[in-house]
C-alpha cells in the first residue's frame, strides 16, 4: 500500500507539468514559450534518469528504505518551490532536482514489491503501484482542469502531500535486507555474456517505450489544443489516456502471468504501434476519438511496465 502510493505521487507530480504547460505558454497567464517548456521537461527526465539509476544503487548498497525516504523528500520540496521560479532556466533546474527524486521513486518502490510478491505473480505485484503512477496522472489532470489558470496550485498540492506522505512512510515503511558484501554486485554485471543480449534488448525497449510515456503524458494536452481542441477537452483527452492506462495494467498483468512475459509484451507493443497510428488520423466524431485514446492508452503503457516485470524476471 505505501509503495502505491509513493508511485501515486510520482504520477502526479510528472503528469502536473504536461497538465500546466497549456497555461505556462499561454501569453496571458504564464507567458513562457513552447521551446522554453520543452527545455523545462527535458531537464525534468534527465533529472528522472539520473536519479533512477543513482538511487538504484544506493537501494541495493543501504536497503530500500532510506533511499525511498529521501527521493519522496527531494521531489516533494522541489514540487512546493516549482512555481515560485521567475525564469524557464530556475525552472528547469528545480525540475531537474525534482527529476532526482522521482526517478529514485519508480525502481526503489518496484523493487520492494517484487521482493515481496508471491511467486507467480510477478506480473501483478509489479502492476498494481503502476496503477497508482496512472492514478496520479488522473488526478493531475483533473486538478489541471479544475485549476485553470491557477495553474500553481498543482504543485503546492503535490509537494504539499508528499511531505504528508513522507512523514506516513517515515514511521510506517519497512526495509528490505541489505546485500552481504560478497553478494554486492557491479553495474557492468549486466553487461557479462550471460545477461548481454537481454540488457541491450531491454534497454532498447525501455527507450522506446518511455518515449512514448512520458512524451503522451507531457505533450498530449499541447498537441491536442494546436489541433484545435479547447484546453479543458485536451486535458479530458489526457484524463481518458490514463484511465485506459490504469485497465491496462490490470489486463496485462493477468495475460503476463500466465501466457508469459516475453509474449504478451511483444502483442502490446504491436498494438500501441497500432493505435497511435490511428491517432494520427483526424476524427469527425469526439465519441469516437475518446475511445480510441482509452484503448490507446491500455496498450501503451503496460507495455513499457512489462518491460519493469521482465528486468525482474531476468
Amino acid at each position: 500500500v505505501l509503495c502505491f502510493f509513493i508511485v501515486v505521487f510520482e504520477g502526479y507530480d510528472i503528469v502536473a507539468l504536461g497538465a500546466t504547460i497549456p497555461m505556462l505558454t499561454d501569453p496571458d497567464v504564464g507567458g513562457f514559450s513552447v521551446g522554453a517548456m520543452n527545455w523545462v521537461n527535458t531537464f525534468s527526465l534527465i533529472g528522472v534518469g539520473v536519479g533512477a539509476a543513482f538511487m538504484g544503487r544506493l537501494a541495493d548498497r543501504f536497503g530500500r528504505r532510506r533511499p525511498l525516504l529521501l527521493a519522496v523528500l527531494v521531489f516533494s520540496i522541489f514540487t512546493l518551490v516549482f512555481p515560485l521560479m521567475p525564469s524557464a532556466f530556475l525552472m528547469g533546474l528545480v525540475r531537474f532536482i525534482a527529476g532526482l527524486g522521482l526517478g529514485g521513486c519508480m525502481p526503489v518502490a518496484l523493487a520492494l514489491m517484487q521482493e515481496n510478491a508471491p511467486v507467480g505473480r510477478r506480473a501483478l505485484a509489479n502492476n498494481l503501484p503502476m496503477v497508482g503512477y496512472h492514478l496520479g496522472a488522473v488526478l493531475a489532470s483533473l486538478a489541471g482542469k479544475a485549476a485553470g489558470v491557477h495553474w500553481s496550485l498543482l504543485y503546492y498540492l503535490g509537494g504539499g502531500l508528499g511531505l504528508a506522505l513522507l512523514a506516513l512512510l517515515w514511521f510506517k515503511l519497512p526495509d528490505s535486507e541489505v546485500a552481504a558484501a560478497d553478494e554486492r554486485t557491479s553495474a557492468m554485471d549486466v553487461l557479462k555474456p550471460k545477461y548481454l543480449r537481454s540488457s541491450i534488448g531491454l534497454w532498447i525497449a525501455a527507450f522506446m517505450g518511455l518515449v512514448l510515456v512520458y512524451g503522451l503524458n507531457a505533450w498530449l494536452p499541447k498537441i491536442m489544443g494546436a489541433a484545435g481542441y479547447p484546453v479543458a477537452d485536451s486535458l479530458t483527452m489526457l484524463f481518458v489516456l490514463n484511465l485506459g492506462a490504469i485497465a491496462g495494467l490490470i489486463i496485462s498483468a493477468y495475460a503476463a502471468d500466465t501466457k508469459g512475459i516475453k509474449l504478451i509484451s511483444l502483442l502490446w507493443f504491436a498494438a500501441s504501434a497500432v493505435f497511435l497510428l490511428l491517432l494520427a488520423v483526424p476524427f469527425g466524431s469526439q465519441v469516437l476519438l475518446t475511445a480510441v485514446l482509452f484503448v490507446t492508452g491500455i496498450f501503451v503503457f503496460s507495455a513499457q511496465c512489462l518491460m519493469y516485470v521482465y528486468a525482474g524476471h531476468v
